[in-house]
């Protein structure tokens, strides 16, 4: 790859940590959580690019590859996609679930509650940044399917989507009284995994293209996982639900344009 092409994948590679990291800074100038107003909004803002991307981005690239495969074609985009909603299922059953209105649920462990929530937004944050990494290797392989405004508009949308997880792992524990400087470094520390995970991804890229298809469709159904069981249910709960729910309409229209118009 160019130069320049070395930088377009820095930026979008980088582009979801800082998403998080923008979101643990939260602790620097705000005394409370995020309000409910502007938290439905980020996330169905978020939940709205990120179904977009799920198909346009993935899917249907996934979909397209396999081509050569006739009727059987659906088959990687299937397994993937299972595989993919699976792997988060997985997460979720050995992780505490996420929500912005308390620290932590989920199964009983003698690890402290702050390593925990630590951990269930870093584990997280893994599939993201090898979604983030496919989606780059592939276009960098020359898969016509596959164009760099995809890839960029998926880094945007999760980064949106992690700026509140940010805020979730330094927002309680400095509620539990640790310096700011310590909760942001945790936060920030939480999403680095998400840009290692991205180059690995495509640093391995000559051994995924042959398996591109299950590899895209994988990366779809974990972002879809984590769309309807954490931020639909997020932004649907409470007041200013309906917020969450137009939010959501504008996320999916503007990555549809991002990726198809734009494309």
């Amino acid at each position: 790859m160019g130069g320049n092409m070395n930088i377009d994948v820095w930026i979008g590679v980088t582009i979801p940590f800082l998403g998080t990291s923008l979101g643990a800074a939260c602790v620097f100038f705000m005394k409370g959580a995020i309000s409910s107003l502007v938290r439905k909004v980020l996330t169905g803002f978020a939940a709205g690019v990120m179904v977009a991307a799920s198909f346009w981005s993935l899917l249907e690239p996934a979909l397209e590859q396999a081509e050569t495969m006739g009727k059987l074609s659906f088959l990687p985009a299937a397994i993937g996609f299972l595989l993919g909603m699976g792997f988060l299922l997985l997460i979720d059953e050995i992780t505490p679930h996420m929500h912005m209105d308390q620290t932590m649920e989920g199964p009983k462990s003698k690890l402290k509650r702050t390593t925990k929530l630590i951990l269930a937004v870093t584990l997280h944050n893994i599939p993201e940044g090898m979604a983030v990494g496919v989606v780059y290797a592939g276009w960098l392989s020359g898969q016509t399917t596959i164009t760099q405004t995809g890839a960029l508009a998926l880094a945007l949308g999760i980064a949106i989507q992690n700026f509140p997880e940010g805020a979730i792992v330094s927002m309680p524990l400095r509620a539990e009284g640790m310096s700011k400087r310590r909760t942001f470094f945790y936060g920030v520390m939480s999403g680095v995994v998400e840009p290692i995970g991205a180059f690995l991804t495509i640093f391995a890229a000559h051994q995924i293209v042959p398996l591109m298809p299950y590899f895209l469709s994988f990366a779809a159904g974990a972002m879809m996982y984590v769309v309807v069981e954490e931020l639909i249910p997020e932004m649907s709960e409470g007041d200013h639900s309906n917020l969450g729910t137009v939010a959501f309409a504008l996320g999916f229209v503007l990555m549809m344009v991002l990726d198809v118009a734009l494309g």
